[in-house]
């Protein structure tokens, strides 16, 4: 694998690009003629983001997994900024000839007809209003929503078509949008969920380097909640020996935010997300890297991912029946164990096609 840094990549969940699956062979850099070009290694260590369009002909996503809880997602990027080190969504980058490593949180494709297709999508005659999730895969509100503002065009079509929606994010830039979530929780058809992963700053820096802070995340759950927006504290993923210790603290924490409900995942390591993480906790915990991996490996039969229906997501053995206890326990004592508020959709109307040309039926 390639290891692209010499002392830290600045800003940057991995340090290294898999090979990818798809390709017959990858390349590495070769610095050796470089070690004295102090501008260019400078470089190197602030690698930019990098934007491109991707012009997919469809946005919404069908899944059939038993173990997700939504059949239809929507994600108006692929490539995530945040860098997180555990990313599920890391091998999709894959696809499109480049790594899960470093290439998926550097090089981010923007849908920028997103909401246009979105709205062509809302027309279809035999749509009965499913619920539509944002970040099914990467996260809608990173950073680079703040330029592009797709999620927000999104949910304005979303609005117009009073159609339900949920959004799952880590970023407190959720909360610009309150125009638009506010008369959206008024007619029963937004749910939003925040991924509150540690308390510890320090360690979401170094975990999740381009994402809110803890506290930013807490205040964005009260926020939502204060708008009377139904909101849910995730603690995901729970990596065993590292945060499952902090799920107590987390729970308390969010319910006092406001957030009337609660969930989690466990880490799981498929892929090129395994190279990807485990190369991030010996950089960052090189003394905990052995135990942990020990315990992740104990919650999927001694593998780093047990691809399992029913056991993926949260695990088998006796750390994962601990950890699934340890949650039950403190969601029910914060009152915070209930399922999110149904949808209402029967407020549903096809919105206004590009064309402008209304439906007879």
């Amino acid at each position: 694998m390639a290891y692209l840094d010499r002392k830290g990549l600045i800003g940057r969940g991995s340090h290294i690009n898999p090979p990818n699956r798809y390709l017959p062979g990858h390349t590495e850099r070769d610095l050796e003629h470089c070690e004295h070009d102090a501008d260019l290694l400078a470089e190197l260590d602030r690698p930019p983001t990098q934007y491109f369009p991707d012009n997919s002909r469809s946005v919404i996503s069908k899944n059939d997994s038993p173990d997700i809880s939504f059949t239809y997602s929507l994600n108006p990027y692929r490539g995530c900024a945040h860098g997180c080190s555990y990313c599920y969504a890391r091998p999709s980058h894959e696809y499109l000839g480049l790594s899960a490593g470093l290439d998926f949180e550097t090089k981010v494709f923007v849908k920028h007809d997103a909401a246009a297709l979105l709205r062509e999508f809302l027309n279809k005659p035999n749509w009965n209003a499913d619920t539509i999730v944002m970040s099914g895969v990467t996260d809608c509100y990173q950073p680079a929503e703040r330029g592009f503002r797709i999620t927000r065009g999104c949910l304005e079509v979303g609005l117009e078509a009073r159609q339900p929606m949920a959004i799952v994010t880590k970023n407190a830039l959720v909360t610009r949008d309150l125009d638009l979530l506010r008369p959206m929780a008024e007619l029963g058809i937004i749910h939003v969920a925040v991924s509150v992963t540690t308390l510890d700053a320090e360690l979401a820096r170094r975990m999740e380097p381009r994402t809110s802070t803890p506290a930013a995340r807490l205040r964005a759950i009260r926020e939502l909640a204060d708008a009377k927006i139904p909101v849910r504290i995730m603690t995901a993923p729970i990596i065993p020996g590292l945060n499952d210790r902090e799920i107590p603290a987390l729970l308390e924490a969010g319910a006092a935010a406001g957030a009337t409900s609660a969930a989690y995942t466990l880490l799981r390591l498929p892929l090129t997300v395994k190279p990807v993480f485990l190369e991030w906790l010996e950089r960052r915990l090189p003394d905990s890297r052995e135990r942990i991996e020990n315990l992740i490996l104990a919650t999927h039969e001694g593998q780093h991912n047990n691809a399992e229906l029913g056991q993926r997501m949260r695990g088998s053995g006796p750390i994962a029946e601990q950890i699934r206890r340890l949650f039950k326990v403190f969601a029910a004592k914060h009152h915070i164990n209930g399922d999110p508020p149904e949808y209402n959709r029967t407020h549903f109307r096809p919105p206004q096609s590009a064309s402008g040309q209304l439906r007879l039926f």
